[in-house]
Formats: structure tokens, C-alpha cells, sequence
């Protein structure tokens, strides 16, 4: 019983370095296009796609918040 359970184990391991070692990767494509998307709202984003909700829309929609804060920020200086 408990081989099975350290298989498992180890598989999840694997996989979870493998969701690890892709999140790396994309967030470092992100960093050199200077897309200015923190990892966390990257893994936001991919899990929305993942959901279904529609990439380009979804980037309109970071575009325009991005451009909102930066106006805000123009704002306070």
C-alpha cells in the first residue's frame, strides 16, 4: 500500500515541478516582451484561459488596466 502512495507521491512531485518549471518559463517570455505582469497575475490569467475565458479579450482587458494605472500615476505626481 504504502509503494503506491510513494508513487503517487513522486508523481505529483514531478508534476508539480513540471507546472513549476512552465510557470518560469512563461513568466520569463512575459519579462523579456516587458508585458510589466507579475507572476501571480500571469497564473491568474492562465487559469482563466484555462476556465475559457477568451485570451484576447483577457488582454484588452490587462491592456486597458495597465493604461488606467499608469494614468492614475500621472495623476499623483
Amino acid at each position: 500500500m504504502s509503494c503506491s502512495t510513494g508513487r503517487g507521491s513522486a508523481y505529483n512531485a514531478a508534476k508539480s515541478n513540471a507546472v513549476r518549471e512552465t510557470m518560469d518559463i512563461l513568466f520569463e517570455i512575459s519579462r523579456i516582451l516587458n508585458t510589466g505582469v507579475y507572476l501571480e497575475t500571469l497564473s491568474i490569467c492562465i487559469w482563466l484561459c484555462e476556465q475559457g475565458i477568451n485570451s484576447e479579450a483577457l488582454s484588452l482587458v490587462i491592456k486597458e488596466l495597465h493604461k488606467a494605472t499608469e494614468a492614475l500615476k500621472a495623476l499623483k505626481i
